[in-house]
This record gives structure tokens, sequence and C-alpha cells, in this order.
């Protein structure tokens, strides 16, 4: 007597096997015809960004390989020439304007598009395809060099409009370099790991009320962003060092790292901080 459950089960895999390729090449078809109506609406939108975006995709490249879609390979070309052609004059537009606008607003923006930078330590990177632009690793879901400007204006207030002593900043480091040394038992000039140094710091700068009610609306924020640039500043005030004639020094290193303007102005990894007594 045969055994209905083997049997069943052993026609089962084989009919698998038989629509498996099947399956596939119609799975393929109708992505393929999915991205051709995709085509087709970005093209009634003149959506020429999201149609230069798709025409230099792997998917319209296998279309234009297709013998049985060999039509589309004239109009995906013709396409897109004009897509390119419309996104080159619009990023030439774009950014004509962007530097219009910086000139009104006071910023001077350096553009190596898609990249930019205004002051030491704004940056950020126009997004194209997917219609964002990052600032300093936030997003803005735009490209619109207004918001652009009206958002590198706010963080510029941020980071450089506020008071800023260079010679109490530089006080307040090495104040907290020597509390943290005499905690690891640490000699004046060992090195301090970076980490451990910035969240010290930010630490130093709550008030007591703070500490007596530690609601995260008592907590004074203090970004990386905003550390980095007051070095810089600091650096920028030629001042020295410390009142008591100390010298910051920050070691660049791999691993542990942060982040920070160096001296020359430049983004560099820095691993420690230190402070040593200024040679005669």
């Amino acid at each position: 007597m045969l055994d209905n459950t083997s049997f069943l089960e052993n026609i089962q895999e084989d009919l698998k096997q038989i629509a498996k390729p099947y399956q596939s090449d119609l799975n393929q078809k109708i992505k393929k015809a999915e991205f051709i109506k995709l085509c087709i609406r970005c093209a009634g939108r003149d959506d020429f960004l999201r149609l230069d975006e798709l025409l230099k995709s792997k998917i319209a490249k296998d279309i234009m390989l297709d013998e049985n879609l060999e039509e589309c390979a004239l109009i995906f070309e013709s396409l897109g020439s004009y897509a390119n052609e419309k996104v080159e004059q619009y990023r030439i537009e774009l950014i004509e304007d962007l530097n219009q606008r910086g000139q009104e607003a006071n910023l001077e923006i350096h553009i190596d598009f898609p990249k930019f930078s205004v002051l030491k330590g704004i940056n950020g990177e126009i997004d194209f395809s997917n219609r964002c632009t990052t600032i300093n690793k936030k997003a803005l879901k735009s490209i619109d060099p207004r918001r652009i400007i009206t958002a590198i204006s706010r963080l510029k207030h941020q980071l450089y409009d506020r008071p800023y002593d260079p010679q109490q900043f530089i006080d307040s480091l090495c104040q907290v370099y020597l509390g943290v040394i005499e905690k690891e038992n640490l000699r004046f000039g060992d090195p301090v790991p970076i980490h451990k140094f910035y969240l010290e710091y930010v630490i130093s700068l709550q008030t007591q009320t703070f500490f007596q009610n530690m609601d995260k609306g008592k907590f004074k924020g203090y970004s990386l962003d905003q550390f980095s640039v007051d070095i810089w500043c600091y650096f920028q005030a030629g001042i020295g060092g410390t009142s008591k004639g100390e010298e910051l020094e920050l070691s660049p290193g791999r691993g542990k790292s942060l982040w920070l303007i160096d001296s020359q102005g430049e983004p560099r990894r820095i691993i420690s901080i230190s402070f040593h007594k200024q040679q005669e």
C-alpha cells in the first residue's frame, strides 16, 4: 500500500522546484513593470531629481538590456539625458541661490558640492535624491536654500553668538583635568581619555540645583559641536594657556576618540587631553 503522506510530500516538492524559476521570472517582470510605472509617474510630475536617480540604478540597466523591453532602452536613454541636464542646471541655480542668501545673512559659505561649510565646526551636505540636507549630522528634510540658511544661522547663533571668555574657558578645562587626575591617581601631564574628560566637563557645568533634583529640565546641555568650537575659539584667541601657565595638549589617535577642531582649524580624532607647564 502506498504511503500517501510521503507520496504527496514528494509531489509538492517536485512542483515547487518546477514553479520556482517561473515564479522568479514573474517576480522580475512585476518588479520591472512597477519600475516603469514609477518612471511614468515621475515624468508626469517632471520630477527630474527622482528620475535621475532611478535611471542610474541597476534595475534601469537591467531593463535596457532586456530583449523583451528593448524599446525602453532608447526611451530611458533619452529620459536620462533630460533628467541629468535638468539636475545639473538645478545644481548650478541652487549653489548660486545658496551663496546669495548666505551673503544676505552675513554668512560666508564654502561650497564643494554636495558638501558645504560655514565657519569652523559647521558642515553640511545636500542630498538631492532624498530631498534632504544634513547639517552637523542633523537632517533637514529640505534642499530649499532659504531653509538651509535659516538652519545654519540658528546653529551659528548657538555655537558662536553667546558669551565666551577664552581665558575662563581654558582655566575651567584645566580645573576639570586636575580633578580627574587626582581621582585617578595620575600625575600632572598624564593624558586623560577624552570621553572621560568630556563627561566630567559637562558635569562641571551643572548647577547645584541639578544635583539636588536631576530632572532633565534642569540639565545644562553642552554638545560636542559646542565643545569643539569653544576649543577652536580658544586657539584663535592666542592667549597661550591658563592664567597659571598651563598649556593644553590634545592628542590625536584612533579608538575611543572624539572629533574636535585642532589648533590648525582641522577636524581631528582626539583620543586624550592633558595639560603641561609652559616652557620658559
